[in-house]
């Protein structure tokens, strides 16, 4: 039995200050799964192995497969096996203006892979998550961006995420979202939680 493809696919970007973007798109590849498409996540300036997605999604392979490049968190085993929480370290994030050669070589490997499954056509939904991130914090450049989206196949669906969507990203999709923080509990002193932010 043929595999269904996608009819027309478009490209939307979830940006925004608020709570919630990697989360919608993970949500779409949960909905696409369920009619029998393929669905490819990259996830940019990520790189650590506790996030529950991880988890879940290797249930779904090869449905549902996940790539991460960014840096690891030093306390990565022990957060994975619960023995431990996100401390807020911030080991593991880039800070902007200040990227390492590691984070620039990391990030191009990501961008490699996102042109080699576009260009396999295996995919029909394809999740550049954190890409807006990555251009903002100078990771990879709008033009680099743009020459991705322009490798795209008629059917396949390509979901940016991140804050600060650029201009020329926004203006080149069919979809844009953008969330609003209106409170958060990082406000009131509440660090990340298992199962919810992580």
């Amino acid at each position: 039995m043929k595999r269904p493809t996608l009819e027309k696919g478009l490209i939307q970007v979830y940006t925004g200050s608020g709570k919630g973007k990697t989360t919608a798109s993970l949500g779409l590849a949960l909905r696409a799964s369920g009619h029998g498409f393929k669905t490819f996540i990259i996830q940019f300036m990520k790189g650590n192995a506790y996030y529950g997605e991880l988890f879940a999604l290797q249930r779904m392979y090869p449905q549902i497969q996940i790539a991460q490049y960014g840096r690891n968190c030093p306390h990565d085993p022990l957060i994975r096996q619960g023995e431990m929480k996100c401390l807020g370290c911030m080991k593991c994030f880039v800070q902007k203006g200040k990227a390492e050669e590691q984070d620039l070589l990391i990030a191009q490997k990501a961008l490699a892979k996102a042109k080699e499954v576009l260009q396999s056509e295996e995919f029909d939904l394809v999740i550049l998550d954190e890409l807006s991130n990555a251009i903002y914090f100078e990771l990879i450049t709008v033009e680099e961006s743009l020459q991705l989206l322009d490798l795209k196949p008629d059917h396949v669906e390509i979901v940016i995420t991140g804050r600060n969507a650029p201009p020329e990203i926004v203006e080149r999709a069919h979809l844009v979202t953008e969330t609003k923080e209106v409170k958060h509990p990082y406000q009131i002193g509440l660090a990340s939680r298992r199962g919810i932010e992580y």
